[in-house]
């Protein structure tokens, strides 16, 4: 762990990129609060020495409810952080020992105290629904469990079988007992009245906050904006000479240290964006948001929006392509369309 730290504290000042202002900065892709804290304050200090944050900028860290307690949360907003977001995933302890997490339910309350306690006025909670055998019943509960928390802001994202995982394998043997596309709908569904009717406002299809706390780090990606990725396995897309590069650094620790060690490159794959690229990725993420996207300069069909007005599907402006609340289900299919 003391080498990946020293590592990423040595790609940061080498970056090419360093001097650069911060907008937002985000500690995640994993879990950070597994590093002791005077880790996890060393590479953040870093970061604010080569990339000086704008002010008010929103300052987030990942955690694990498991891994995390007053004096962590304590250091970790002393040194600057403003923002913590929690995997909570379930508060159903068999939904946490299915999923392999290493907290328990009782571990999420006790990291909500800790962080407020602490001094953090801005938590984020993260849940799935559609978890194997959860009942419409246990998704409620676990909605009504966080909403009593109070947190400002909610991601409530539905389960994704991804492929060459233990959940995946399982799936294809018929081993997973999920709930039905139905199932599914109702669950999504719970997300946006019970989220509503606590004071929350949907800004994008599966995230929730109270007014003004909408994850400013996250509308960056939603909007196609440029993003810097340190550490192992980070992705960052940056504008160069060539235009927009996205590049995804070596994942393992041990090969990524050793390339920081030997001054070798350190992305295991790159590719230059192309204007058809970008314009599939700002249809795909800007229609994912409840503002909508922004049609100028997108060069859509008028055939494409005709044939999704009348599945009413989308609603159309003279700025913005907006789904409708039944649109929001079929997201994937409307971007095809557009695309």
């Amino acid at each position: 762990m003391e080498r990946t730290v020293a590592s990423i504290i040595r790609e940061i000042r080498n970056s090419p990129l360093k001097g650069r202002p911060a907008k937002t900065i985000f500690f995640g892709g994993g879990t950070p609060t597994f590093l002791a804290a005077g880790q996890l304050i060393r590479i953040f200090k870093t970061v604010l020495e080569c990339h000086p944050p704008l002010e008010g900028a929103e300052i987030t860290s990942e955690a694990n409810p498991g891994t995390v307690d007053i004096p962590k949360f304590k250091s970790m907003r002393d040194a600057g952080f403003n923002r913590i977001s929690l995997g909570a995933q379930s508060f159903l302890d068999s939904d946490l020992v299915t999923l392999g997490r290493v907290h328990r339910s009782g571990d999420i309350e006790r990291a909500v105290g800790a962080a407020r306690e602490a001094g953090f006025t801005n938590i984020n909670l993260d849940l799935m629904f559609a978890l194997p055998s959860q009942s419409i019943h246990g998704w409620r509960n676990n909605l009504d469990r966080a909403l009593n928390l109070k947190p400002e802001h909610l991601s409530l994202y539905c389960l994704t079988i991804e492929q060459n995982t233990a959940y995946y394998k399982l799936h294809l043997k018929g081993q997973l007992d999920l709930p039905d596309d139905d199932q599914q709908v109702s669950m999504y569904e719970e997300c946006v009245s019970r989220s509503a009717e606590a004071g929350y406002q949907q800004y994008e299809i599966s995230n929730f906050s109270l007014p003004g706390r909408e994850c400013q780090h996250n509308l960056c990606y939603w909007n196609a904006e440029e993003y810097v990725g340190y550490g192992p396995g980070a992705v960052g897309a940056t504008c160069t000479e060539l235009g927009r590069v996205r590049y995804t650094n070596l994942k393992h620790p041990d090969g990524y240290s050793r390339a920081i060690e030997e001054g070798a490159p350190l992305a295991f794959e790159s590719e230059v964006l192309t204007e058809d690229n970008l314009r599939m990725e700002k249809i795909m993420l800007g229609l994912r948001l409840n503002s909508g996207l922004p049609i100028s300069g997108i060069n859509l069909s008028d055939a494409s929006i005709r044939k999704l007005t009348d599945r009413s599907w989308i609603v159309s402006t003279d700025s913005h392509i907006r789904l409708t609340p039944e649109g929001r289900h079929f997201c994937s299919e409307v971007a095809l369309e557009l695309i």
